[in-house]
């Protein structure tokens, strides 16, 4: 009885120890396989930083050791960041053929135009600082340039007003500093503050500046910009026609008067209240007093079925995006 007993626990040791090992068999196998599909299918890649560059005409130094890895350090974060970076690719297939003319028109090199990318992501957003619209300007400098900013109208969100300012204050930097780079820099930490550097480090080529954290970084920003949106392929970022967002056909019509009902005033136009505000967003209030009784352009959507057919033109155009 003692012998068998005996038998019965080596046996079912045994038992035991064959689990175990099927066991971590198994996860040893599974382990692997997960192991084998990261290294066939996933894959970290390193950005190729070009030999040479220009923004806005200038030369960039990339022969320079921390100018080359400013830019390496930019092109990482934003080829990496997907979810913003593709959405900057959408939305500026419709903001773009905005804002490039009035920059044209106002002899602004087209590369300040990726300023607004880095500054708001095309969007009118609102920062800590209560800096508003594509172009981020707070209400002094809004004020200072001509742009209505009060409770009912705030002009730093009207694209084509807004896009016409930055025009005048880039050009007055560049003015200032004879440098688009250094331009750039001054929007981003104030003219004041980048002519005290200037003067206390006896240089005025921006990328020889000590700065702080955020103006040293800005121009990087936009020089990475410009080569992921420029070359979208050769950062990984393969994007359809049809994935983009299409400009949207507009009208114009003329707001007057005071006291005037906005959602009466979209459903007597032939278009909704949401729409009226979304191609409007400088109204910030949905019944304008007016006080001023001064007279506002507006901009309403086509007739809706032409709209609908204009906008989803060409949803079945599948070629790549080659730049933008």
């Amino acid at each position: 009885m003692k012998r068998l007993s005996i038998i019965a626990i080596v046996l079912s040791s045994l038992a035991i120890a064959g689990e175990v090992f099927i066991f971590a068999t198994q996860k040893e196998d599974s382990e692997t396989i997960q192991q084998r599909a990261i290294m066939a299918n996933y894959r970290v890649y390193a950005p190729v930083i070009p030999d040479t560059m220009t923004f806005a005409g200038e030369r960039v130094p990339l022969e320079n050791y921390y100018v080359r890895e400013g830019l390496d350090n930019e092109l990482i974060i934003n080829m990496y960041r997907q979810s913003s970076t593709l959405l900057y690719f959408k939305r500026a297939n419709r903001y773009f053929p905005i804002i490039e003319p009035i920059l044209k028109r106002n002899n602004i090199p087209s590369d300040l135009k990726y300023l607004c990318v880095i500054e708001s992501g095309l969007t009118n957003a609102t920062s800590p600082a209560k800096a508003q619209g594509f172009w981020q300007f707070i209400p002094s400098t809004g004020n200072k340039y001509g742009l209505t900013v009060n409770d009912e109208i705030d002009m730093r969100n009207d694209i084509e007003a807004s896009t016409e300012v930055a025009c005048k204050y880039l050009r007055s930097l560049y003015n200032r500093f004879h440098s688009w780079s250094a331009a750039a820099a001054a929007y981003n930490c104030g003219e004041n503050g980048l002519a005290r550097r200037m003067d206390a480090q006896g240089t005025n080529n921006y990328f020889d500046l000590k700065l702080n954290s955020e103006t040293g970084r800005y121009v990087y920003r936009l020089l990475a910009m410009k080569l992921i949106m420029q070359h979208p392929q050769q950062f990984g970022y393969y994007l359809r026609q049809c994935d983009l967002y299409a400009p949207i056909p507009t009208r114009s019509v003329t707001l007057s008067g005071q006291n005037v009902d906005l959602y009466k005033f979209a459903k007597n136009n032939g278009t909704t209240y949401k729409m009226l505000r979304d191609l409007n967003p400088w109204i910030q209030t949905d019944n304008l007093k007016n006080k001023a009784n001064k007279s506002y352009t507006l901009y309403l959507p086509i007739e809706n079925g032409t709209l609908q057919k204009t906008l989803t033109k060409g949803h079945k155009d599948t070629r790549l995006l080659t730049r933008i």
